[in-house]
C-alpha cells in the first residue's frame, strides 16, 4: 500500500543527497560523460550538414544557473577538455570555448533561482548568449578564415550551431518546467 509519508520521506533524502556539492559534482561528471558519448557516437544522426546541435554547451549553462560562475568555468573547462579527448579535435579547443561560455553564462546566476530559470524562457535566451560566444571562439579556432566568406562562417558556424543548440535546449526547460507543477 502506498504511504505519503514514505514518499515525502523519500523525497527528502533525495533533496539531502543532492545538496552535498561532491554527489552533484558526481551527477554533473556522469551527465558529462554520458553526454560526450551521445555526442560522439549518435549526433551525426541529427545532424543538418555539418550542424549539429551542442549537448555540452547546454549542460555547461545548467551548470552555470545551478551553481555560479566560477563552478561552471570550472566545469566548462572538464568538459571540454573531455570532448576533446573523446573527439578528433585539437586538445584544448573545445576547453577554451565552454570555458568561455560557463563565465559567460555565470553572469546569469542567482542563488536559489537556478530551477525557476531553467525552467523559464530566459534559459533559452541563456543558452543562446553562451553559445554564440562558445561558437564564435571554438570555430574562429577551428576553421581558417581563408576557407569560407567571413558572413559565411558567421553565419553557418556562428548563428546555426547555436540556433540548434538552442531548439534542443528547449526539452530540458520543459522537463524542468513540468517538475516544477509537480
Amino acid at each position: 500500500m502506498y504511504d505519503a509519508g514514505e514518499a515525502v520521506t523519500a523525497g527528502t533524502h533525495q533533496r539531502n543527497i543532492m545538496a552535498s556539492p561532491a554527489m552533484r559534482g558526481l551527477l554533473y561528471a556522469t551527465v558529462a560523460l554520458v553526454l560526450t558519448v551521445i555526442h560522439v557516437v549518435f549526433l551525426g544522426f541529427v545532424a543538418f550538414g555539418i550542424v549539429t546541435p551542442d549537448l555540452l554547451m547546454i549542460l555547461v549553462v545548467w551548470i552555470a544557473l545551478e551553481e555560479g560562475q566560477f563552478t561552471a568555468t570550472i566545469a566548462g573547462f572538464a568538459i571540454g577538455l573531455l570532448y576533446d579527448a573523446a573527439g578528433a579535435d585539437v586538445l584544448g579547443s573545445n576547453a577554451l570555448a565552454k570555458t568561455a561560455a560557463g563565465f559567460a553564462a555565470g553572469y546569469f546566476y542567482r542563488p536559489g533561482m537556478g530551477r525557476t530559470t531553467i525552467g523559464s524562457y530566459r534559459f533559452l535566451l541563456i543558452v543562446f548568449a553562451a553559445g554564440l560566444v562558445h561558437n564564435l571562439l571554438y570555430f574562429t579556432l577551428y576553421v581558417q578564415p581563408m576557407q569560407v566568406s567571413f558572413w559565411q562562417f558567421v553565419i553557418t558556424f556562428g548563428f546555426a550551431t547555436t540556433f540548434y543548440t538552442t531548439v534542443v535546449a528547449v526539452f530540458p526547460m520543459l522537463y524542468v518546467n513540468r517538475k516544477k507543477e509537480w
